[in-house]
């Protein structure tokens, strides 16, 4: 009798946990959903030439001041995502670019892909930013560039937006990709209101480095502004309340 009972319980848990996936699937919701809800950021449509370069998984120490360099010459304002775990690491480097007009953004403490650490990982890297640069994130990217209405909850509960890059501007140099075709991907795709996803650490990024300057060169010439992720989501804001 007993294990009748426990055959059913099981049989009945099985089927909620059934139901419940059928349910998210039923009710999962795209890309387009989640920007009409205005719950993560890609890009933008504008006519006005700007656009947001973002690095992913710093500060690294030797890659990440090379890159500041690269962006003083030109002017350029970038929106670097960092590790909670590097930025302790190196809080000179997160400093200088939170000096120099960069944004900081929030990336998890160390790459966590765990929906159970990461409220923990959000708070922490938050914490971390602030103690180092006086001013808290307000964005979050997403390890891998996952979201979810979990991911987009817990953001939120952290003071955070989701952010993540336009669908053409996966620069993939965390490939072995070499940055004449990092440079070439940019270029050969941009448009105003574009997101692009660079990486600063996490790896060999010595040919982000080089593709940088071909990168700027090309965005100056064709009189492209580089400006925050948060001043390209204001600027998005603004276009939808004109509309």
């Amino acid at each position: 009798m007993k294990k009748k009972i426990r055959r059913t319980v099981t049989y009945l848990l099985l089927s909620a946990c059934f139901f419940v996936q059928l349910q998210e699937q039923v009710n999962a919701k795209n890309r387009f959903d989640y920007e009409k809800d205005g719950d993560i950021f890609w890009d933008t449509e504008t006519d006005e030439k700007v656009i947001a370069l973002t690095f992913d998984d710093g500060p690294h120490s030797k890659y990440t001041p090379a890159m500041l360099d690269i962006l003083a010459d030109y002017g350029a304002k970038a929106t670097f995502f960092v590790l909670g775990a590097h930025a302790e690491k190196f809080p000179d480097i997160l400093y200088r670019q939170f000096s120099e007009g960069h944004e900081i953004g929030n990336h998890t403490y160390d790459h966590t892909t765990n929906l159970n650490k990461l409220r923990q990982e959000m708070k922490e890297t938050s914490d971390i930013i602030y103690a180092i640069t006086g001013t808290r994130p307000k964005l979050f990217r997403p390890v891998g560039g996952d979201y979810s209405d979990t991911i987009v909850r817990i953001a939120k509960e952290n003071q955070l937006s989701v952010v993540l890059w336009s669908w053409d501007q996966d620069t993939k140099d965390w490939s072995d990709t070499d940055y004449k075709a990092i440079a070439d991907h940019v270029i050969q795709n941009v448009s105003p209101g574009d997101v692009v996803l660079f990486h600063d650490a996490g790896g060999n990024r010595e040919e982000t480095v080089k593709a940088l300057p071909l990168i700027l060169d090309y965005l100056t010439e064709n009189e492209y502004e580089m400006i925050t992720v948060s001043e390209m989501i204001e600027k998005d804001e603004k276009l939808k309340r004109n509309e």
